[in-house]
């Protein structure tokens, strides 16, 4: 990145509810289940515990189950993860949803926001924006930039110099340079 940017700004993409779950129904073939507020379910078997998240369809209200853990012997499980599945923390609701080893696929439309300094961008050109996650939404660059600035998605790679790739979903931190409207197009 060429120029040396007068302005920093930060912006940050954060969670507004916990996304849904892309799981087919098999009575109503939604393809859509939530948490709800969420609740777990702990199921002993002799020293052995089986967790897991409820899931309800969006469609048909059907409840069904996320794995969490199976046949863990109870020794095994944090005392204090025990105690939040018993009182469905919903700290510990989201941390089982976003976390990878569950492989669940989810669906993130209309579940976060992008909170931006409320400045317009004018005067001082160019402009470095450093944007973090507060929680890995995985969304494409291009559309984030578009919707942060006002722009159409077209315009974004001529008026943006950026060291990842715009169109691949990102879900941590990244950094992007805003060039003057009358710059010339940012080479590819």
């Amino acid at each position: 990145m060429s120029a040396q940017p007068h302005i920093v700004l930060s912006w940050l993409v954060r969670r507004t509810r916990l996304p849904l779950l892309h799981r087919r129904c098999p009575d109503c073939r939604s393809a859509s289940a939530t948490t709800g507020p969420g609740r777990f379910r702990v199921n002993a078997n002799g020293k052995l515990l089986d967790v897991w998240l409820l899931v309800r369809c969006v469609g048909c209200d059907r409840t069904s189950k996320l794995t969490v853990h199976e046949r863990v012997p109870v020794a095994r499980l944090d005392p204090a993860a025990l105690d939040g599945y018993h009182a469905n923390d919903p700290a510990l609701v989201a941390a089982v949803l976003l976390d990878p080893r569950h492989r669940a696929a989810l669906d993130w439309r209309g579940a976060w926001r992008l909170d931006t300094p409320a400045a317009p961008l004018a005067g001082d050109w160019p402009v470095q924006v450093e944007v973090e996650f507060a929680d890995p939404v995985p969304v494409r660059p291009d559309r984030l930039i578009a919707h942060g600035l006002g722009i159409s998605r077209n315009d974004v790679p001529a008026r943006v110099k950026c060291d990842v790739s715009l169109r691949r979903p990102a879900t941590a931190g990244f950094r992007f340079v805003v060039l003057s409207p009358s710059a010339p197009p940012a080479a590819a």
